[in-house]
C-alpha cells in the first residue's frame, strides 16, 4: 500500500505542475499534506513535518545559493565573466567549448559541492554560452553532468564521504575507482550528450547574468578568475594544508572552520566586493543594489528548493522511506546491482542524492558484512544509484530549470536524462571493476 500511495501522489504532483500549471511551492505544499495523511501521520503532526522539511533543506542551502548569487552578480556585471568566456574562446575555440567546460567542471567539482559550484558557474556558462551564441543547454550540460558525478562519487562529498566511514572502505581506493567511472560517465553525459541538445533554446531566464561591456572596461584576466574562483582555491589551500599539519594543531581548528562552505562563501563575496567593486570604482551603494536584485532573482528559486524537502521529510517522519528500503534488501540479485536499484528508488522517492544514499546504505550494510563484496564498489555503486533519474522532488531539478529558463518537458529532456546517464554508465562501470578486480 505504501509503494501504491507514493506513486500516486508522485504522479500527482507532476500533473498539478505540468498540466494544470499550480505553482511549485504550492503543489509541493498540497501534495506533501494529502501524502502525510494517507501514509498515517497524524493531522497535528503534519506541520511539523512541513516546517522541519523546509528548515532543513534551506538551513542547508539558503546561505550558500543567496551568497553565490550576489557573487555571481557580482562576476557578471564587472564583465569578469565576460572575460572568463574571453579566454575560454581565444583558448579552446568554438569548437572545444564543451570539452572546455566539462573539464571546469570536473576540476572545480572535485573539493565544491555541487550547489556553491552550480551557482559560481553559472555565470561563466551563460556569458560563454551569450558571447558565442550558442545553446545554454549545450554549454551548461557538459559543466553540470562533471559537477553532478564528483558531489554523487568521490569525497570529499557528504554523502560518499559517510559511506567510505560506514562500510570502512579505503578513500584513496575509492577515490581512484571513481575517477575511473567517472571519467567515461562525464564524456557520454556531457560533451556527446550535449551535441543532440544543441538546439534546444533557453526560454526567459530567471537569472540575467549576461553583460556585455567594451573591452578596455573588463578587469584583468587575473582577477577575474581569481575572484571567480576563490571559493575552489580557499578548498585547494585549505584541503592541501591540512594534509600536512598535527591533527591536534591549532591551525587545524581554524582549518576546519575555513572549510565550511557558508564560511568560504561569505569570504569570497568580500574579498570580490574589494576587488570586482570597490577597487575598480563602484560605490558601495552601488554594490549593495547588485546584490539585492541578485537575491529578488532567487527568491522564487528558495520557495522551490525548500518546498521540495516538505516531501522528502513526510515520507521519512511517515516511515516510508525504511519501508521501502527493507522491502526492496530481500530481492535476490547481485549485492552491487541491489545496492543500485535500492538507491535508485529511494532518490525517486526521496529526490535527495545524499538521502537516498544514506538510507540505502543502513539497509544495505548487514548485506555487506554477510558477503565478500567489494566495500569500495559499494560506495560507488550507491552514489551511482543517488543520481538516477532525477525529477521534480530533486532541488537540483529546480535549480537547473529556473536558471536555464527550461520548460519541464525540456527539463526532463535535458538535465533528468543527463543524470540517468551518469547514474547507468556508473554502476556499468562499478560491475565490470568487480569483474576485473583491479
Amino acid at each position: 500500500m505504501t509503494f501504491l500511495i507514493i506513486s500516486c501522489c508522485i504522479v500527482a504532483l507532476v500533473i498539478l505542475i505540468t498540466w494544470a500549471k499550480l505553482n511549485p511551492f504550492l503543489a509541493f505544499l498540497l501534495m506533501s499534506t494529502v501524502t502525510g495523511l494517507l501514509l498515517g501521520i497524524q493531522l497535528q503532526s503534519i506541520m511539523q513535518s512541513v516546517t522541519k522539511g523546509i528548515g532543513d533543506t534551506l538551513g542547508s542551502l539558503v546561505i550558500v545559493i543567496v551568497l553565490g548569487a550576489m557573487l555571481g552578480k557580482l562576476v557578471a556585471t564587472s564583465g569578469a565573466a565576460q572575460q572568463i568566456a574571453t579566454v575560454f574562446q581565444n583558448i579552446f575555440g568554438t569548437k572545444y567549448l564543451i570539452w572546455a567546460m566539462s573539464l571546469t567542471g570536473l576540476i572545480v567539482g572535485i573539493p565544491l559541492y555541487y550547489n556553491v559550484g552550480f551557482v559560481i558557474l553559472f555565470p561563466i556558462i551563460f556569458s560563454v554560452a551569450s558571447q558565442n551564441k550558442l545553446s545554454m543547454v549545450y554549454i551548461g550540460l557538459p559543466t553540470l553532468a562533471s559537477l553532478s558525478v564528483m558531489h554523487g562519487f568521490l569525497p570529499p562529498h557528504p554523502s560518499p564521504m559517510a559511506l567510505l566511514i560506514q562500510f570502512k572502505a579505503n578513500m584513496a581506493t575509492t577515490f581512484f575507482y571513481g575517477l575511473c567511472i567517472a571519467i567515461p560517465a562525464i564524456i557520454v553525459a556531457g560533451p556527446f550528450f550535449s551535441r543532440m541538445l544543441k538546439t534546444m533554446q533557453s526560454g526567459e531566464t530567471k537569472i540575467n547574468l549576461a553583460y556585455v561591456n567594451n573591452t578596455d572596461q573588463l578587469p584583468s584576466v587575473a582577477n577575474s578568475f581569481l575572484s571567480s574562483l576563490l571559493p575552489v582555491i580557499i578548498i585547494a589551500v585549505v584541503a592541501l594544508t591540512t594534509k600536512v599539519q598535527h591533527e591536534n594543531s591549532s591551525l587545524i581548528q581554524i582549518l576546519k572552520f575555513l572549510e565550511e562552505p557558508n564560511v568560504i562563501m561569505s569570504i569570497s563575496i568580500i574579498v570580490a566586493t574589494y576587488t570586482l567593486g570597490i577597487r575598480r570604482g563602484k560605490s558601495i551603494f552601488e554594490i549593495m543594489h547588485i546584490y539585492s536584485e541578485a537575491v529578488k532573482d532567487i527568491a522564487m528559486i528558495l520557495l522551490i528548493i525548500g518546498s521540495a524537502g516538505i516531501l522528502k521529510q513526510v515520507f521519512i517522519d511517515s516511515g516510508a522511506s525504511n519501508e521501502i528500503a527493507v522491502a526492496l534488501s530481500s530481492w535476490p540479485l547481485p549485492p552491487l546491482l541491489l545496492a543500485w536499484v535500492v538507491t535508485a528508488i529511494l532518490r525517486l522517492c526521496l529526490g535527495s542524492a545524499t538521502i537516498a544514499g544514506l538510507t540505502a546504505a543502513g539497509i544495505l550494510y548487514p548485506l555487506l558484512i554477510q558477503t565478500s563484496v567489494n566495500p569500495n564498489l559499494m560506495v560507488l555503486s550507491i552514489g551511482a544509484g543517488s543520481l538516477f533519474f532525477s525529477h521534480v522532488n530533486d532541488t537540483a531539478f529546480w535549480m537547473f530549470k529556473e536558471y536555464f529558463g527550461l520548460s519541464m518537458k525540456d527539463t526532463f529532456r535535458s538535465w533528468t536524462f543527463m543524470e540517468t546517464i551518469v547514474s547507468v554508465i556508473g554502476l556499468v562501470g562499478v560491475l565490470l571493476l568487480n569483474e576485473i578486480k583491479i
